[in-house]
C-alpha cells in the first residue's frame, strides 16, 4: 500500500517515526514534509498529501500536527477527503469501517508513539464496511464535494 505522511512542525519527530515502523512493515511511504523542526504551516502539508490521496496517487494518508485538529480541518477542505482525527483505537476502527476514512490525522502532543502505532496499524488494515448504510451516508458526503 501506498501511503503520503506529512507533518508540521509540531508533528515532524511522530512523523519520523511512523515513517520508519510503517516502512519496516512493507508499506510504501511518500514523505510529503516537513523536514525539520522548523516552524511551518500545517495547511500546506495537508494540501499536498490530501491532493495525492483525493487524486488515487496514494491509497491512504496520514497527517500530524500538535493536536491533530488543524491539519485534518485542512484536509477536509479537498473535495474527496474524509480525514479523521483519532486518538484510539476504536475511533481508528469506526471511521475505516463505517465513514470510509482516507486520511488518518494524529496529534503528536495528545498521544504516545506507542499508541500512535497501534493506531495507524488499525487504520490502515480495517475495511470499509460497504454495509447498506454506511455506503448511503458516505455517498452523501460524495454530494457535499460535488
Amino acid at each position: 500500500m501506498k501511503i503520503g505522511i506529512g507533518a508540521d512542525h509540531g508533528g515532524y519527530d511522530l512523523k519520523e517515526m511512523l515513517k520508519e515502523y510503517l516502512s519496516e512493515k512493507g508499506y510504501e511511504i511518500k514523505d510529503f514534509g516537513t523536514f525539520s523542526k522548523e516552524s511551518c504551516d500545517y495547511p500546506d502539508f495537508a494540501h499536498q498529501v490530501a491532493h495525492a490521496v483525493a487524486k488515487g496517487e496514494l491509497e491512504k494518508g496520514i497527517l500530524i500536527c500538535t493536536t491533530g485538529v488543524g491539519i485534518s480541518i485542512a484536509a477536509n477542505k479537498v473535495p474527496g477527503i474524509r480525514a479523521a482525527l483519532c486518538s484510539d483505537p476504536l475511533t481508528a476502527s469506526l471511521c475505516r469501517e463505517h465513514n470510509d476514512a482516507n486520511i488518518l490525522a494524529l496529534g503528536a502532543h495528545i498521544i504516545g508513539p506507542g499508541l500512535a502505532r497501534n493506531i495507524a496499524d488499525i487504520f490502515l488494515t480495517t475495511e470499509f464496511s460497504k454495509g447498506e448504510r454506511h455506503v448511503r451516508r458516505v455517498g452523501k458526503i460524495e454530494q457535499i464535494d460535488e
